[in-house]
C-alpha cells in the first residue's frame, strides 16, 4: 500500500513544471542615464503608510537613522522644569485592621445567632 502524497509537495512540483514550460520574454537591458545609486534611491512611486519590511527598512529609514546618529541640536534656552511626585498615602495602622476584624467578627456572630434563634 502506498502512502498518500503530500499536497504541498505536489503543488510545488506542479508549479516547477509550469514554470519550466512558461515562455521567457526576450528583454534587452536598457541603459540607465543616471548612476545606479541615485536611480535606486529614488522610489518610482510613493509607498503606502506602514508598508515595508518588518525591520523597518523602507523609503525613509536611512534618513531616520542618520537623524538618530546626529547629536541633538542644542536648545536656545534650556527650560528647567521640576515635577513633584505626589506623596504616597501612609500605610494603614495595625489597630485599624484589628478593629475592622473585630467588627466583622461581631457582625458575623450576630447574624449566626439570629439564624439559630429563628
Amino acid at each position: 500500500m502506498s502512502e498518500p502524497e503530500d499536497p504541498e509537495r505536489l503543488l510545488a512540483e506542479a508549479l516547477r513544471a509550469q514554470a519550466v514550460r512558461a515562455p521567457q520574454p526576450a528583454r534587452q537591458a536598457e541603459p540607465v542615464a543616471e548612476p545606479p545609486t541615485q536611480h535606486l534611491a529614488a522610489p518610482s512611486f510613493p509607498a503606502p503608510a506602514g508598508y515595508g519590511l518588518l525591520s523597518g527598512a523602507d523609503a525613509g529609514s536611512l534618513e531616520r537613522e542618520r537623524a538618530a546618529l546626529e547629536p541633538p541640536a542644542p536648545s536656545p534656552e534650556p527650560s528647567v522644569t521640576a515635577t513633584r511626585q505626589a506623596e504616597a498615602p501612609a500605610p494603614i495602622a495595625a489597630w485599624w485592621v484589628l478593629l475592622l476584624a473585630v467588627l466583622l467578627g461581631l457582625a458575623a456572630g450576630a447574624v449566626a445567632g439570629l439564624l439559630t434563634l429563628l
